[in-house]
């Protein structure tokens, strides 16, 4: 076989230079019997156009749910990592925009910048903001579930009635544990949960994280049988750390946002649904955290009801897109919180959902206190059958490949485009736009996403560094003299 540039010796054949091929263009009426092409680089052509394959110019597609149906994956998990700046978000919008438009309903669990919410006011979607002075989020509002509940009866509505109770009496407990910075007692749990059954029986409403204060405090016959109490003094001092625990969430650096009934319900028949807790941030990493935790509960009790309704055919089924961006702020709130978002994510296939989780490093993971903690939070990343990776260092690169083979190839590959190249000003950062997926043990394929049309402004992260607005006529600078 001769080289590529044919062989070095005297009428060998040799080419000093090899012109490119000659590119042509038509349309599909004058070539379509040349598409799909006969040769191809066996990049996946069902899904969402991602972009080109960098070696071949391929289009290559991606979508968790047409990958699963197809057999090309195993679940529909999908874990991307990257450095900030590279392009994650760009890439899980366009996920979203193809979800949408092939049907799925597109979740933006906890929109924290917020980077999603122009995208999906722009699909048609529902919008809630939650924050203080804003929207609300009851931890123990049924949402979707109730509504379905209310269709239902026989053993369907029973089995309903305690995913129901299970949901709120966790979500309640993942926020006192994160309230105290320390896990809740197999006591105390013994106690919230006949709490939230009385609360329930009473009233003909959706019970509040108030209500359920309020019947603590009394502490009726049951309470104190659950308490294991004679006295009314052995119960008061038996739950004298819940009740305050309790009323944290009521009156500390949560209220307003969690103490009260939910303002405005998710809307079933939306095309997407973002919620935004970006206000949320800017008071603190606890509050965002219990943002985070009650926006996903909340979400996922929306597919949950569309599924329950859809199995007695009272509804149609449904597939979901749930995008889980920021994901170790939420996991680090307090010990114990992994293993509340790991039973939320474990069943999303049995729901018809694929689940986004974008982080920028396994090191935030690894950050978290406890190894139990640790041992789960590294479970995300090993049960999503899709992996992208942006542009990563080879510290971080070494870390990924315990967790998804990787090739020396294809480390250097993406090692290249962790860091700038260039420090002249307007200079394109080499890893913008550019991802590897990789599914299992297969080699992965570089692909390099393009923008289109009205992209260039939905898909903006950095809107708030653009360049200065010109107010009547004359730009606005800021200028700083070093005498000022």
């Amino acid at each position: 076989m001769a080289p590529v540039r044919g062989w070095r010796r005297p009428y060998g054949g040799r080419a000093v230079h090899v012109a490119p091929g000659v590119e042509y263009q038509a349309t599909t009426t004058q070539v379509c019997g040349m598409y799909p092409f006969v040769a191809g680089a066996g990049a996946p052509s069902i899904g969402t156009p991602i972009g080109r394959h960098q070696l071949s110019g391929e289009v290559v597609c991606l979508d968790p749910l047409t990958w699963l149906r197809a057999g090309l994956v195993t679940n529909p998990g999908v874990f991307v990592l990257g450095q900030p700046g590279t392009g994650k978000s760009t890439l899980v919008k366009r996920l979203v925009v193809g979800a949408v438009a092939f049907g799925s309903t597109a979740l933006i669990l906890g929109d924290t910048k917020p980077d999603y919410t122009p995208l999906v006011g722009h699909l048609g979607g529902q919008v809630i903001g939650v924050g203080r002075g804003m929207d609300r989020l009851n931890p123990l509002d049924a949402g979707p579930l109730g509504a379905a509940l209310q269709r239902m009866s026989g053993p369907q509505a029973q089995r309903l009635r305690w995913e129901v109770r299970g949901r709120r009496l966790s979500l309640l407990l993942a926020l006192c544990t994160l309230i105290r910075e320390s896990r809740i007692t197999n006591f105390e749990e013994v106690v919230l949960g006949r709490a939230v059954d009385l609360v329930d029986e009473r009233l003909r409403r959706e019970p509040t994280v108030p209500d359920v204060l309020t019947v603590i405090e009394e502490g009726p016959e049951a309470l104190r049988s659950a308490a294991r109490a004679d006295t009314d003094g052995t119960y008061r001092e038996r739950t004298r750390e819940l009740v305050f625990t309790l009323d944290l969430l009521c009156t500390g650096s949560l209220a307003g946002v969690f103490d009260g009934p939910t303002t405005r319900p998710l809307d079933l028949t939306a095309p997407a649904v973002a919620i935004d807790i970006s206000r949320i941030g800017a008071a603190g990493d606890k509050l965002l955290t219990a943002a985070m935790l009650s926006t996903w509960a909340y979400s996922f009790a929306m597919v949950d009801a569309c599924a329950a309704l859809s199995e007695l055919g009272l509804a149609p089924r449904r597939a979901w897109l749930g995008v889980m961006d920021e994901l170790w702020r939420a996991l680090r709130g307090a010990p114990g919180l992994v293993e509340y978002a790991d039973a939320l994510t474990r069943l999303n296939r049995a729901k018809g959902m694929a689940s986004v989780m974008v982080t920028h490093s396994l090191a935030d993971l690894d950050a978290l206190t406890a190894e139990e903690d640790r041992a789960k939070a590294r479970g995300f990343a090993d049960r999503s059958a899709i992996t992208v990776l942006a542009g990563l260092p080879p510290r971080e690169l070494a870390r990924v490949a315990e967790v998804t083979p990787l090739t020396g190839p294809e480390t250097e590959l993406v090692a290249s485009w962790s860091a700038p190249d260039s420090w002249q000003p307007g200079a394109r950062h080499p890893g913008r736009g550019k991802y590897l997926i990789k599914t299992g043990e297969r080699l992965g394929i570089p692909v390099e996403l393009s923008l289109v049309g009205e992209e260039y402004r939905l898909y903006d992260t950095d809107p708030q560094f653009g360049p200065f607005e010109q107010v009547g006529g004359n730009a606005q600078n800021l200028r700083i003299d070093s005498g000022a």
